[in-house]
């Protein structure tokens, strides 16, 4: 058996619109497909063995183990695969508990996913189970802690860190949508104008400035001491020199430590002698060039957390320590401290493992001890001169004990540095009393405080000190997001996107908007090509000068990646036909449905779902939505929209060349067809059926009757506002137009149109392509032989695994099954072809160039109008009839 394709499904997919971080694996069983699990000697129990634990793992049976119970029936390997994903990350840390398996319309192959928290991790997954129960049916053995290590460091190498993963889940629970930027931690909560950004703990508010004093510890003390804040006694120095000269004003015992230091590194507190100064003075050269000395403070190590200029929480810190039994020696007893589940390497743990380094040793020779030393049972032994949760300390949560002079303090402090987001290091006998009483005094104040100590204290009530940031990013009151719509369908996805855009901007928005022909910011485009995937939707909805989104969603990057986020405003599938089925699993148009509702299913329960009360697959889907409906039809007399209409529905109709909208009983006319340029007159009723789209959806969000009128009437197609659909350019003796059609329902609607042209002669330029199957090519030829007179068939780019001839053979089949006489061209170029069809034109022809390449053929076309006078009632520019 082999893998053959591993993909990343980040957001709402065919799979599940409430899982959104799913990996999709397509595995080929090969000759393993004739083994299911009861037919490998011994692989039921050689499992059971490699993994008891899963006997938690219900499967379909709904009960604890009833996984197993299906490996001793017989389950086929690919589902197997599946539950060892999953279980392997939970191994490793990471609990995910969702995954399926299904097998495809080729005999072996199985589409299988589960759900990852860490992307890599999750990728590693998918291989690491692979081999792992390959191993268990081939009865050879496999290292699965390896790999559960393995997991463990790509967890603590990709995953978020305890204080950004807080911010997250807080923003999360209120309904934030967030994204992460890069492979570090800087994260995007929000969309578009109304995004905040924030890494670890410093956020967009957060002042440079600030940072800057704060990094600087001796500025630090200077600055409080002006404002009569008890600080430290001490100086700063780079010499043995200076060390001397401080240590002969301020006594012993003393601290040194780094001047821009953090975490406690290279810091040596207690210090009682010139001696080991020096040594402490060199271990803290090794983090820079200066050191700051300071007068040794008797007391408690306290860590105060002050939010957008208020106090939130407090914690005693504890330095790391051992307690002896009288049996183990000191490395023994720090290697038990580290097995401790709660412990891990760097922040991604509740608790840091201790590390052996030079201020350990200093410590233990105050005690007299080594290494191997066994102490006493019941005697505490600190092993790090500084309290740091960094080093391997503990913290206990003291936040009610603070007395209020001590609260003001903090919140004073965090306003002279200028942080939004503060760490206040106090050395005091308690907080409960004063400073200015007990002789306390302000250690240092940290920019980018870790919250750990304040989330999951050792001891005490844990602090969700998250919402406090979050509370600042968004006031009570303020937005998170902005409006969001999606659409999808088989045809008339960019023309009801970029009408929507026009009315978003034409209202006051800057609106940002996907399509296949590009990225575009406020109506200009930023990017080229084919933009209708998740990652050009995710440029738009980062760019912070965007209020209002508008993404076009085509499939192929639906199965890709899912979508590019969790929930939208308004939904909208404007039509399901058959196109490109055959593709990655698609093969019925039932298949198609469930794709397109991932747009519609991804609507917020107070947003609206749009849909094609004309089109029996759209209606399948309004049967399982959580969110409001709404319709439209061309047809105003059509039986499910008068059904809809008398439930006080709200829809979209042309009602007497009205295009109106029905709602509760109430009508409003929005605007006569005849006014709306994109429609030609209501002669293009494809184009009507986007207008009625468009209009339904922006009044549904809640745009002014008076506002989508204007939008309506001051949309004028042509080459720069629909670029490619139905551009018609004309010229003394004949006309050209251009369109995007490409699959039967798109030809038909095209068809319809055509007639409206009364040419002597329709000449038809058409691909065929590599990526149908080749009843759908045929079928396409077939539609256009009773759409043209003379057909010219050029080639796609890209023949997917196919030949020229192959292809030509299947549409010239099409053209012939039609039983009409029409002539037909065979010439493979784009470029060629187009030239051919104007030296074959004649007066009173109209030219209809299907392309998808139509920057390309337009250009000839431009060219071509160049070289002739234009007739002068006709334009000096060419028009465009729409979409």
């Amino acid at each position: 058996m082999k893998i053959l394709k591993v993909q990343v499904l980040r957001g709402p997919n065919a799979w599940s619109n409430y899982r959104n971080r799913l990996i999709q694996v397509r595995i080929d069983l090969e000759e393993m497909e004739q083994y299911p699990t009861d037919k490998i000697e011994g692989f039921t129990e050689r499992f059971k063995t490699a993994f008891p634990q899963m006997i938690s793992h219900e499967c379909s049976e709904g009960r604890e183990g009833g996984f197993f119970e299906r490996l001793r029936r017989g389950t086929w390997l690919g589902h197997v695969i599946e539950h060892v994903a999953l279980e392997i990350q939970s191994m490793a840390g990471m609990e995910c508990g969702y995954g399926r398996t299904r097998e495809t319309n080729t005999k072996g192959v199985y589409n299988m996913v589960f759900t990852y928290e860490i992307e890599e991790a999750g990728l590693y997954a998918a291989h690491s189970a692979f081999r792992i129960v390959k191993a268990i049916a081939d009865n050879l053995p496999y290292d699965i802690d390896n790999d559960i290590n393995e997991l463990k460091e790509l967890a603590l190498k990709s995953g978020l860190g305890p204080s950004t993963k807080s911010i997250v889940d807080e923003a999360q629970r209120r309904g934030i949508p967030w994204m992460r930027l890069g492979k570090n931690s800087k994260i995007q909560l929000g969309y578009g104008a109304a995004q905040k950004q924030f890494q670890a703990t410093i956020t967009g508010n957060t002042s440079e400035m600030a940072v800057r004093t704060a990094g600087n510890k001796h500025a630090t003390k200077k600055l409080l001491s002006e404002h009569f804040i008890p600080v430290a006694d001490g100086d700063i120095c780079a010499t043995e020199e200076g060390l001397n000269e401080i240590t002969e004003k301020i006594g012993f015992p003393i601290v040194i430590k780094p001047l821009n230091g953090n975490q406690g590194k290279g810091a040596t507190i207690d210090i009682p002698d010139f001696e080991s100064a020096l040594m402490a003075f060199e271990y803290a050269k090794k983090f820079g060039e200066y050191v700051i000395v300071e007068r040794c403070i008797s007391g408690s190590d306290y860590r105060l957390l002050v939010i957008n200029g208020k106090f939130v929480a407090a914690a005693k810190r504890i330095p790391a320590m051992i307690t002896g039994d009288g049996i183990n020696s000191i490395d023994n007893l720090i290697h038990k401290v580290n097995a401790e589940p709660n412990r891990g390497n760097g922040h991604q743990s509740s608790l840091t493992k201790i590390v052996f380094d030079q201020d350990t040793f200093t410590q233990l020779d105050k005690y007299g001890y080594t290494i191997a030393s066994i102490p006493a049972k019941g005697e505490i032994i600190y092993l790090k001169s500084t309290a740091n949760l960094s080093t391997g300390g503990t913290a206990m949560d003291t936040t009610d004990e603070i007395h209020p002079e001590n609260k003001f303090l903090a919140e004073r402090i965090a306003k002279i540095i200028g942080l939004d987001v503060c760490g206040i290091d106090i050395m005091a006998t308690s907080i409960n009393e004063p400073l200015a009483q007990n002789g306390g005094v302000v250690l240092e104040v940290n920019a980018a405080p870790g919250f750990r100590m304040h989330l999951d204290p050792s001891v005490g009530k844990p602090r969700n000190v998250a919402a406090a940031v979050v509370d600042m990013l968004y006031p009570k009151g303020s937005n998170h997001s902005i409006p969001l719509f999606a659409v999808t369908g088989t045809n008339g996805k960019t023309t009801t996107t970029r009408l929507l855009a026009h009315i978003a901007k034409t209202s006051g928005y800057t609106p940002g908007y996907t399509t296949t022909d590009g990225i575009y910011i406020n109506g200009y485009k930023i990017k080229s090509g084919d933009c209708s995937g998740p990652s050009s939707g995710k440029i738009v909805l980062r760019d912070p000068t965007v209020d209002f989104a508008v993404l076009e969603t085509a499939r192929g990057g639906l199965l890709r990646s899912g979508l590019c986020f969790d929930q939208c405003d308004v939904g909208i599938v404007t039509n399901i036909a058959e196109d490109h089925l055959g593709l990655n699993d698609i093969h019925t148009l039932d298949d198609l449905t469930n794709v397109k509702a991932v747009i519609p299913r991804s609507v917020k329960k107070n947003g609206w779902a749009v849909l094609n009360a004309e089109d029996d697959n759209c209606l399948k889907i309004a049967k399982e939505l959580q969110c409001n409906t709404a319709y439209f039809a061309i047809d105003a007399d059509n039986d499910m929209i008068r059904k809809l209409i008398n439930q006080d529905a709200l829809v979209a109709v042309l009602e007497n060349n009205w295009v109106t909208i029905i709602y509760e009983g109430e009508k409003y006319r929005i605007e006569n067809v005849s006014k709306i340029p994109l429609t030609d007159g209501g002669k293009a009723g494809f184009m009507t059926a986007n207008v009625l789209a468009a209009t339904v959806a922006a009044f549904a969000w809640g745009f002014t009757s008076d506002q989508i009128k204007k939008a309506l009437g001051s949309f004028i197609p042509g080459y720069e506002t629909t670029p490619g659909r139905m551009n018609l350019f004309k010229f003394k003796n004949y006309n050209v137009l251009v369109d995007y059609a490409h699959n039967p329902h798109g030809f038909i609607a095209l068809k319809e149109y055509l007639e409206s042209f009364r040419s002597k002669r329709t000449i038809g330029m058409i691909a065929g392509i590599g990526d149908r199957r080749d009843e759908d090519t045929i079928e396409l030829a077939k539609i256009a032989a009773t759409m043209f007179d003379h057909i010219i068939v050029r080639q796609e780019h890209s023949l997917r695994g196919k030949t020229v001839d192959e292809i030509n053979a299947l549409v010239v089949k099409g053209i012939e099954s039609a039983n009409r006489k029409v002539t037909y061209d065979l010439i493979p170029d784009e470029s060629e072809a187009i030239e051919h069809a104007f030296s074959i034109v004649k007066k009173g022809d109209l030219i209809v160039a299907l392309s998808d390449e139509y920057d390309k053929v337009i250009k000839i076309i431009n060219k071509h109008l160049d070289e002739e006078t234009i007739l002068p009632m006709l334009p000096t520019e060419p028009s465009t009839i729409a979409v």
